[in-house]
């Protein structure tokens, strides 16, 4: 079976991360969090259920 290199590698960093946190969900996601606030990157939260005007959703019912 062929194995793709770069899903290789993000299983690998994935695991190193989960085991430099003891595999402790709690811990991997308070790190993460702690990360994404110092990358200098934009932040999107939805964490109040509010959307945007443009992301109303169109589907219609059957």
């Amino acid at each position: 079976m062929w194995k793709d290199p770069i899903v290789e590698e993000v299983r690998a960093i994935r695991e190193k991360q989960a085991s430099s946190h003891g595999f402790d969900l709690r811990r991997i996601m308070a790190d993460a969090k702690a990360r994404q606030g110092t990358s200098g990157h934009s932040v999107v939260s939805f964490a109040q259920g509010k959307r945007p005007p443009h992301a109303k959703c169109t589907a219609t019912k059957p």
